[in-house]
This record gives C-alpha cells, structure tokens and sequence, in this order.
C-alpha cells in the first residue's frame, strides 16, 4: 500500500464555509454512469458557479463559452443531468440538486442503455 503524505502542505484544501467539494456518493452510487462528457462538464461547472442554495443564473452563451460547448451540446448536457435527477432548470435558473440514492439497474449499466432505465 502507497503511503500517503502531503505534497504541497501550503496550498491543503479547505472546504469553505459556505459551499463544500463535490459528494462522493456521485461515483459510489453511481450517479455519474453513462453520462456524457459534456454533461460532465456542465455539472462540474453548475456546482462550482452556483451559490448556497444550488442556484446558478449563468446564460447558456456564457457557459458554452466557458466550457467550449456548442448550444446542441449543452441542451443534451442538460437533457442528460435533468434525468438523471441532479439538475432542475427554468430558463434561466438551474438548480443542483441535493443527491439522492441511484435507481440505476447494474445490468442496465453494463449495456450502456442507463438513461431510459433510471427510476425503475
């Protein structure tokens, strides 16, 4: 087992008070399977721009610029967290959601059909 030790002790994380890192139940429960490069992206982004409350009123036009993505590419990003139940969004506010237990079917995983499988 690799020992771990701290590598640069000047510059520790700290979570800030208002605001935390991202949850690690994303990848334990599986939150993050079969989602797309671009939602990725846009979730990564929606979460570290957003304020207290998950609330983000950052413009499609700004966020494509920022994340170098093309308006079909973000409207599927979004399509895609929308369903997988960690964004709601009302032009123009999105919201990140407060994460909730995957309903995802492993085997539905291992074919890589997870989106039309989610909640069942």
């Amino acid at each position: 087992m690799v020992a771990k030790r701290i590598l640069c002790s000047d510059r520790l994380r700290r979570v800030p008070s208002k605001f935390s890192w991202l949850d690690h139940r994303l990848v334990r429960d599986e939150h993050f399977c079969g989602l797309s490069h671009p939602s990725l992206a846009l979730y990564l982004f929606l979460v570290t721009v957003s304020d207290a409350d998950g609330l983000s009123y950052y413009s499609d036009i700004s966020i494509e610029h920022h994340l170098n993505l093309t308006p079909l590419m973000t409207g599927q990003a979004r399509a895609e967290l929308c369903a997988a139940g960690l964004i709601a969004y009302s032009k123009p506010i999105y919201q990140v959601l407060s994460i909730e237990k995957s309903t995802i079917r492993k085997e539905v995983i291992a074919t890589g059909d997870v989106q039309s499988q989610r909640g069942n």
